[in-house]
């Protein structure tokens, strides 16, 4: 199975940062590291070490979850571009998504034009969801 790399790393990291005690996403979903959603409770703290293990796990989830959906060839930033949208959509709108439907087409131009498509979270676009989504979309190109 491919890996993420570290153009992929540094995205997720990025747009994710990390918080060491948790908070409300914006969605009602309480959240804490980079981007971690797995059992947290609400003013939780946890460590650096924490955040970090729970990172590699996020992605490792993502990373398999983006190898069972796509069933074409992909670059390593190809990889690594839906591995950081998985990371943050969910694996299973991913998998679900128009862009994963697109590249099982072999129609990678059209999977790379929905990245953008997927800037609002549920209540508003916003900046830095759009800027993410930006660097996906050009990271799936390059």
């Amino acid at each position: 199975m491919p890996h993420t790399n570290a153009a992929g790393l540094h995205i997720i990291e990025t747009f994710e940062g990390c918080s060491l005690v948790a908070y409300d996403d914006g969605t009602g979903v309480w959240t804490d590291g980079y981007g971690n959603t797995h059992n947290v409770e609400p003013g939780e703290r946890i460590s650096l070490a924490q955040a970090e293990s729970d990172l590699r796990a996020n992605v490792a989830s993502a990373e398999e979850a983006v190898a069972k959906a796509v069933e074409v060839v992909l670059t390593p930033n190809e990889f690594s571009a839906c591995v950081s949208l998985a990371f943050n959509i969910g694996n299973a709108a991913f998998a679900d998504s128009t862009l994963c439907k697109l590249l099982n087409e072999a129609d990678y131009a059209g999977a790379a034009a929905q990245f953008v498509r997927w800037d609002d979270p549920g209540t508003n676009v916003t900046a830095g969801l759009l800027r993410r989504r930006l660097a996906e979309k050009a990271l799936f190109l390059s």
